[in-house]
C-alpha cells in the first residue's frame, strides 16, 4: 500500500460500536494495521459463551469487561495506539458524551436498532463515514457476506428492519456488511441450553435467557464479518484521503503524501503527550511499554 497510505492509517480515529464477535475482529484488523486511535465502546463481560467465537474471550478473560481486554491487546500489538475505551452501552440518551467530529471513521458492530440508528443518524448529519454490521446470528456460510448499500440488501431481516427506519429518517444510503444466507432456526436442547443451564459466572450479567430464540453462533462467521468490515475501514481511509501505493520517489512531492505524514506525526506528538502525562502508570501488564515511550522520548 506504501509508507503514505500507512501515515493515513496512523493519523486516524476510528470508534467500534460493540467489540463482540464481529466488532472484536474488526478492531483487531485496525490495530495491526496501525490506526493511531481507536475508541472502543462496550459495556459487557466476557461469558463462557462468548468463547466460541470473540477474540477477547478465554477461559482466563471470562468475567472481565471486553474493554478492558481489548485495551491490553490493542497495546500488546501497537503500543503507539491511543486507546480511548467506554465501559458503556450506546444509546441515545448517553450520545452527548461522543463527539462524532473527531472521528475519522465509525463502525457499527451493536445489535439494538434505537441505537444503530442514533450512531447512524448522527454520522450522516456530520458527514462522517459509518459502515454497520448486519446479523451474523444463526448462519453457518462465512462466504455469505456482502458490501453493500442498505437499500440493496436482502435476504437479511435485520437490515430488512435497517432500510424501513432508515427511509423514516431520510437517510438515502449507508455501507454494510450483510449475508445472503438464510437464517437458520436455533435447535434448543434443554440438556444443554442455556436457557435452562446459565454458565455465565454472574447470572444477571446477560438477558439472553429471556428471548424467544436464544441465537445460535460459530467460530467462523461473525469472525468473517468483522475482517470484512475491519478491511473495508482501512481501504477507505486511505482511498479517501488519496494515499493508496504512492511511490516512494513521488512521496516528497505528493500534497496527499505530506498531508498523511503531518497527520501521523501530529497522531504520535497527542501520544507522546498523553504518555509522558502517566507514564508510571501506564499499562504496568505490559512488560516493553515504558521501554518503547522512553526510547521515544
Amino acid at each position: 500500500m506504501g509508507k503514505p497510505a500507512i501515515e493515513t492509517l496512523m493519523g486516524s480515529r476510528v470508534a467500534v460500536f460493540g467489540i463482540g464477535g464481529v466488532g472484536g475482529y474488526v478492531v483487531e484488523v485496525l490495530a495491526r494495521s496501525g490506526v493511531g486511535a481507536l475508541d472502543i465502546i462496550d459495556d459487557d463481560k466476557i461469558c463462557m459463551t462468548n468463547i466460541n467465537r470473540q477474540i477477547y474471550a478465554l477461559i482466563s478473560t471470562v468475567g472481565q469487561y471486553k474493554v478492558d481486554v481489548a485495551e491490553r491487546r490493542i497495546l500488546d500489538i501497537n503500543p503507539r495506539c491511543i486507546v480511548r475505551k467506554y465501559r458503556m452501552f450506546y444509546l441515545p440518551e448517553t450520545a452527548s458524551q461522543f463527539d462524532f467530529t473527531q472521528y475519522d471513521y465509525v463502525v457499527d458492530c451493536i445489535d439494538t436498532v434505537t441505537a444503530k440508528l442514533d450512531i447512524i443518524k448522527k454520522c450522516y448529519a456530520l458527514n462522517v463515514p459509518i459502515m454497520s454490521s448486519m446479523g451474523a446470528a444463526n448462519k453457518l456460510d462465512p462466504t455469505a457476506f456482502k458490501v453493500a448499500d442498505i437499500y440493496k440488501t436482502h435476504m437479511d431481516p435485520l437490515a430488512r428492519v435497517m432500510r424501513r427506519e432508515l427511509k423514516k429518517l431520510g437517510i438515502p444510503k449507508l455501507k454494510c456488511v450483510y449475508s445472503e444466507e438464510e437464517a437458520l432456526r436455533p435447535i434448543d436442547d434443554e440438556t444443554i441450553s442455556c436457557r435452562f443451564h446459565c454458565i455465565c459466572p454472574d447470572k444477571d450479567m446477560r438477558k439472553c435467557t429471556e428471548r424467544r430464540d436464544i441465537p445460535a453462533s460459530n467460530a467462523f462467521v461473525p469472525p468473517a464479518a468483522g475482517l470484512i468490515i475491519g478491511g473495508e475501514v482501512v481501504k477507505d481511509l486511505i482511498n479517501k484521503h488519496q494515499t493508496m501505493r504512492i511511490e516512494p520517489q513521488d512521496a516528497p512531492t505528493n500534497p496527499h503524501a505530506i498531508q498523511a505524514h503531518d497527520r501521523a506525526v501530529k497522531m504520535l506528538e497527542q501520544y507522546k503527550a498523553m504518555t509522558n502525562e502517566k507514564k508510571d502508570t501506564l499499562q504496568p501488564d505490559c512488560p516493553h511499554l515504558k521501554d518503547m515511550i522512553r526510547n521515544q522520548n
